[in-house]
């Protein structure tokens, strides 16, 4: 029986990109819903019968755009470039982007889609963060037995799980790389900035264990829905050096009440930040923010980093980024894995293939495991400088 068409997403069918600076005009408002951006779209093959179909999640929250965009722009790079050489064993790649705005509801619309369209083989990609960790939690629960690989940011309840293969840092893991950063510099006590309620609950208690075992003092600041005033109300007492947890524009809010005061801070932020955006929708120029990265540095030589930034260039015209450089990693690794079945892929046996968790090196770019947990964690830091450049 011919499988379905998958619903055609809501994109024109050629490549569109979406300036950054139109992206910045339409969540500048920080909280106002915004319409979800024209981002360029795979060209479709017209036999269904010769082409796969994946899937990736995307969070379009105003909070998760800036995250989102630049994934799945590096994503749609990647398997472009896939199709493009041919695809996977010959066949097509069919990438349908499945939109959410992190509620229950879209969630479990997701689940439905997959439900009735098991022509769809795999999920690759889910991003932002807390609907990765959702998204998991339900594929955990629910018998799809489907393969969710290279979640963005995937919560630690999802390792070593079945259905779930993580290749980036969680969260957890960035925080205590984060911490024991400013343990070897010595610094003694740090503030704590969460964005939201949600953040609070959900990360107070993993920062103070790793506060505690690092013998670091920790300040808590809980949200109170306004964190520009968060950042003015900021006293002599409160440390210099502040763990935000939350998004960039979250953070942008944040400096902003911070640049009223006149003792330095230092924000320490995660990957969920984006730093060349943070600067272009005006971040406090005068506080120094340094951010955990789980990808290499976009100017880095290795192999695989040559081939994200040639692939941008040429399908898109858009400026290297962490974030896209996840997306392109996540599809990649994604062909690799997929590139092993013997015979057309389905979602049964390309489940089965990355249950294997075989060791793959992307160019540079090492995934492995230790039986059902992965083995290794790329975390680095990087620095956005007063003139709006980024070191690492």
């Amino acid at each position: 029986m011919t499988p379905p068409h998958p619903p055609k997403p809501r994109y024109p069918s050629s490549i569109t990109p979406l300036h950054r600076r139109s992206l910045l005009r339409s969540i500048t408002g920080l909280g106002v819903a915004t319409a979800w951006p024209a981002w360029g779209q795979v060209r479709q093959s017209t036999s269904p019968m010769r082409s796969l179909t994946i899937a990736q999640v995307v969070d379009t929250s105003a909070s998760q755009q800036d995250v989102s965009r630049d994934f799945l722009t590096g994503a749609r790079a990647a398997w472009q470039d896939i199709n493009l050489k041919g695809g996977i064993r010959g066949r097509q790649v069919q990438h349908l982007a499945l939109e959410v705005d992190s509620s229950a509801a879209s969630l479990q619309g997701v689940l439905d889609t997959l439900r009735a369209q098991p022509h769809i083989v795999a999920l690759s990609g889910t991003v932002g963060a807390r609907t990765a960790a959702r998204l998991g939690k339900l594929l955990h629960e629910d018998p799809l037995a489907i393969a969710h690989v290279a979640p963005w940011l995937q919560s630690p309840e999802t390792e070593g799980d079945e259905s779930t293969f993580a290749i980036f840092a969680s969260r957890q893991e960035q925080i205590a790389h984060a911490l024991k950063s400013l343990s070897v510099m010595g610094v003694p006590e740090l503030g704590v900035v969460f964005a939201s309620r949600q953040d609070y609950d959900n990360y107070r208690n993993d920062v103070e264990r790793m506060a505690t075992q690092l013998k670091i003092r920790m300040q808590a600041l809980p949200p109170d829905g306004d964190l520009k005033r968060t950042g003015q109300a900021l006293h002599a007492s409160t440390p210099a050096i502040l763990l935000f947890m939350g998004g960039t524009p979250e953070l942008v809010q944040f400096t902003q009440g911070i640049e009223k005061q006149n003792r330095q801070r230092y924000v320490v932020a995660l990957a969920d930040v984006n730093l060349q955006t943070l600067m272009q929708m005006g971040a406090a120029r005068n506080t120094p923010i340094v951010a955990t990265q789980v990808v290499p540095m976009v100017t880095s030589s290795q192999p695989i980093v040559r081939a994200y930034r040639e692939t941008l260039a040429r399908l898109f015209d858009e400026p290297p980024t962490p974030l896209s450089l996840a997306g392109f990693l996540a599809a990649r690794y994604t062909h690799d894995i997929m590139s092993s079945i013997e015979g057309s892929p389905t979602r049964q046996n390309t489940l089965q293939a990355f249950q294997r968790r075989v060791s793959v090196d992307l160019g540079g770019f090492r995934i492995s495991y230790n039986g059902l947990q992965r083995n290794n964690a790329y975390v680095t830091q990087s620095m956005l400088t007063s003139d709006g450049r980024v070191i690492g």
